[in-house]
Parts: structure tokens; sequence; C-alpha cells
């Protein structure tokens, strides 16, 4: 008979996922990892085996985690250019983003270095871009890459705050999501 679980994997996982947030991926140890769970390195090792593979298995449930709150959103979020808006408005890190931006940086060079998470992250982006170009062209040939086109402005619009840090974040993105739909509809 095995062992009962003092954490589950669950726990874990999300303990680990702050844990990463806080140290970086590059400096998440066994030892480190052990301390902020609460669990035997060797009981860790026993889970994950490397290190690398607890990290790729942290930020696969961190994917997991953000699939679940796009799913809400979008199921929540209207069917009009203004639902467009409130679903990335939804996704958009408010009172954290200072922190959400310049560290997650760090969590998205792992997605990018690894072809698991690069395909969450891929898989991710092409169901927003379907669902946000469902509301903004429904008709059109083209409402994917009206999606794509939006998904580019609400990134470049998260960066660019995080290099001004002028007004509210979420402000800031509301408005230059705004601004380029209107552009759009002026359009000749």
């Amino acid at each position: 008979m095995g062992r009962i679980k003092t954490v589950s994997d669950r726990q874990a996982l999300d303990i680990l996922l702050r844990a990463i947030e806080a140290t970086g991926p590059d400096r998440l140890t066994f030892s480190k990892a052990s301390a902020a769970v609460g669990l035997s390195s060797a009981t860790l090792v026993q889970r994950f085996g490397t290190r690398d593979t607890m990290i790729e298995a942290v930020l696969l449930h961190a994917w997991d985690r953000l699939d679940t709150l796009t799913s809400a959103a979008d199921a929540e979020a209207p069917s009009t250019p203004a639902g467009a808006i409130a679903l990335l408005l939804r996704l958009t890190p408010g009172r954290t983003a200072e922190h959400d931006v310049t560290e997650g940086l760090l969590l998205l060079r792992e997605d990018f270095r690894n072809p698991r998470l690069r395909t969450r992250g891929r898989a991710w982006g092409e169901y927003l871009a379907k669902a946000l170009g469902n509301r903004l062209a429904p008709q059109s040939g083209s409402a994917e890459q009206t999606g794509w086109q939006m998904l580019a402005i609400w990134q470049g619009a998260i960066i660019w705050w995080a290099f001004k840090r002028i007004g509210d974040p979420e402000e800031e993105v509301r408005t230059a999501l705004e601004r380029w739909w209107q552009s759009m509809n002026q359009r000749p």
C-alpha cells in the first residue's frame, strides 16, 4: 500500500508556481522547492524526476489555469466588439501588472524554449484569436486575422505600459484596444 500524500500534486504545483514567480525558473532548485512546499527534496524527485521536469510541470499547470480563466472569460463576454475588449481585460493583470509583466517575462522565456510549453502557448493564442475574431468580424473571412491583430495590440499595450508606468494598466489597455477598434472601423 502506498503512502498518503500530505500535499496533493495540485497543491504542490500551486505553491511551486508562486515560488517560480518569486525566484524565476532558473533559480528554483529542489532545495528551494522543498522549502516552499514542505516536502523533502527526495519526495519531489520521486514526483518529478528532474528539476527541468518539475519546472515544465509547474508551467504546464500555469497554462491549465490560464486556459480555465480564458474559457470562463470567453463564456461570459458578450459576442460583440465590446465583449472582445471585456474578454481581454479579464485576462489583463490589474493591480499585479508591474510584477506580472516584468517577472512574467522569465516564465515566457521558458515557454519559448520548451516545445511542449510553446505548443500550449500557440494553442492558447489560436483559441483566443478565434474567440476575439468571432466577436469582431463574425461574418468576415478575416475574423481570425482580426483576432490576431487585437491580440497584438493587447500584448503591445501591456508591454508599453510596463515601460511607461503611467496610469492604470487596465485603463491604458482598454483605451488602446478601443482606439484600435475605432481606427479599424474608420478604414475606407
